[in-house]
């Protein structure tokens, strides 16, 4: 991944809070569960993640450069391996607080300290850079538009995080719309081979990082209960 470039769960961060009031939208666990897989999805799209025997591996170690990913990938090279489920409880912890520390030191959003009283801890995060999260929805939208081409393996994923955690009302849908696009988003998904619908070979995406993706997604349904659906 290129320095400078917004990574995954970055991208979902940046969808989920607001621009304006600097507060997330939607649901809480639901988005620090889509920036743990986001993160793993991306280790996955570099080559350094496997899905193999029914838990996330690392097959390489070599950091990307990219600080949050790097120390999830130091962290799952060290441990014993996990299942998917687990590795998403395990890093979901914390993980907004650092992304959103990321964001604010790379001049993407700002840390408004409204704490009151000394004790109760009241922070938003405005937007000060609008392009970066501009750039996110133009991607998106075209997607979701559809056209001729597939979304790219990017896209594609976090198209299928946002139907994954039901981010669609934060693409500034409304009504019916949210049923469309999470269809669409859905789709895209299928397309890309993240659901199984699709056979891997006949997959716009790698084989390796489709199966990454469609473990995650389960794993996340399972959390949030929206498993049967």
């Amino acid at each position: 991944m290129a320095m400078g470039s917004v990574a995954l769960a970055e991208e979902l961060l940046l969808l989920a809070y607001d621009d304006e009031s600097g507060r997330a939208t939607g649901s809480t666990i639901g988005l620090d569960l889509g920036m743990a897989a986001a993160v793993l999805v991306e280790l996955a799209l570099a080559g350094r993640l496997v899905y193999v025997g029914g838990t996330i591996a690392a097959i390489n170690s070599t950091p990307t450069g990219e600080p949050i990913a790097d120390e999830v990938l130091a962290r799952v090279a060290a441990d014993t391996p996990h299942s998917p489920d687990s590795w998403l409880q395990r890093l979901r912890h914390g993980l907004r607080d650092r992304v959103l520390a990321d964001l604010c030191a790379r001049g993407v959003i700002c840390d408004v300290d409204e704490t009151t009283m000394g004790f109760i801890h009241l922070h938003r995060y405005p937007t000060i850079d609008p392009s970066v999260e501009a750039e996110v929805r133009e991607r998106l939208s075209k997607a979701l538009i559809g056209g001729d081409t597939d979304p790219d393996e990017r896209t594609a994923a976090l198209a299928t995080l946002v139907a994954a955690v039901r981010m669609e009302p934060a693409l500034g849908l409304t009504g019916p719309d949210v049923a469309a696009a999470h269809h669409r988003l859905q789709q895209i998904g299928d397309t890309a081979g993240f659901t199984g619908s699709v056979s891997m070979e006949e997959s716009s995406i790698r084989p390796s990082v489709a199966l990454v993706v469609a473990v995650l997604v389960k794993a996340i349904q399972t959390a949030l209960g929206t498993a049967h659906e």
